[in-house]
């Protein structure tokens, strides 16, 4: 009769497991390092030939068909390719932050950024915020179609004075402006209720447009104080900060006292909920519109880590808004906070 295999067995094949799966991870990583410095190389080559006027477009051309014709089990080498690569140099080349980390994401979400985005730290936000949370090729093209950049960097929060500054700025860079909810089918006058609803039968678009990696916990989520009960419209974990995240969804303009509202569910949570290895609950209150200003007042005297956002279901970012984006330096300065 065979022993029954041991606890310290089942430990020691998942410690191999795992040691495979990470195996396998950094192999995949090294492949894509060394693609992605080929295609670097080529197309430094096709810009220096070029700029010695000893190579026209129709060489380009030529130098595609004679790579898939000795390459004929390797894709990449198509014309269209070869003139990308030569833009991917041009584009990083003088730029010495960015070189290294385009790298670090795949060759087609590389061409993404380049080709969708012109400005510098708009294509480092988009480097930055693929390599850390993983997003595919689609998820990334919704996030610049949906202007998340520029949502991000005018987000309002009091995470300045509220949260650890450790993870101060990633924070920062976890709750956006104004949140696009075109996935949604919902009349033009719903109830919060109704809002609640289409997000439940939508959790996975609706977890991509909030821009982490989010775990969903619950809707309605119940918290017992005494004899009273209390329910948080949405609660999430945000797997990377490790942090519970409420949401309340309101569908008219923002009124200053959601945030007390917010701030005892924070409270609750933290005390009830949170677990000790975990960092504070923060709270994103979602509203079909706001005063700036307003929300500015309501947030100075908060002690709880708080956003308020707006939500809309088309991408409408006023031109009004986008002239109000912080300085580069300050732009910058945020984006160092993302690993």
């Amino acid at each position: 009769m065979s022993n029954p295999i041991s606890d310290n067995y089942r430990d020691l094949l998942m410690e191999i497991k795992q040691r495979i799966r990470s195996a396998q991870y950094e192999a995949l990583k090294a492949v894509n390092r060394e693609m992605i410095n080929l295609y670097w190389d080529i197309g430094q080559i096709i810009v220096t030939q070029q700029q010695g006027a000893s190579w026209g477009k129709s060489v380009v051309e030529q130098l595609a068909k004679d790579l898939q014709g000795e390459f004929p089990g390797i894709s990449g080498f198509s014309a269209a390719n070869l003139w990308r690569m030569r833009l991917f140099y041009e584009s990083y080349v003088n730029n010495e932050k960015l070189a290294p980390m385009v790298r670090e994401i795949g060759w087609t979400h590389n061409l993404v950024i380049v080709e969708k985005c012109k400005d510098d730290l708009e294509r480092e936000f988009y480097i930055r915020m693929t390599r850390k949370f993983g997003w595919t090729k689609n998820v990334l093209i919704h996030q610049i179609e949906n202007q998340t950049y520029e949502k991000t960097l005018l987000n309002q929060t009091n995470f300045d004075k509220t949260v650890p500054a450790e993870i101060r700025n990633q924070l920062k860079l976890a709750v956006k402006d104004e949140y696009t909810f075109d996935f949604l089918e919902l009349a033009d006058e719903h109830s919060e209720r109704q809002l609640e609803q289409a997000i439940l039968t939508r959790v996975e678009p609706f977890l991509q447009e909030m821009g982490g990696i989010f775990a969903f916990i619950g809707s309605q989520y119940r918290l017992q104080i005494d004899e009273e009960e209390y329910c948080i419209d949405i609660l999430l974990y945000h797997r990377r900060l490790k942090c519970l995240v409420a949401i309340e969804l309101k569908i008219g303009n923002f009124l200053p006292e959601y945030v007390g509202k917010m701030q005892f569910y924070l409270a609750v949570l933290d005390d009830t909920v949170k677990l000790p290895d975990e960092n504070p609950s923060i709270g994103i209150i979602l509203c079909k519109s706001k005063q700036r200003t307003i929300v500015e007042y309501a947030l100075r005297e908060s002690n709880k880590p708080i956003g308020v956002g707006t939500y809309q279901v088309v991408s409408t970012l006023p031109q009004e808004l986008k002239n109000q984006l912080p300085a580069p330096e300050q732009v910058a300065k945020l984006l160092e906070g993302v690993e």
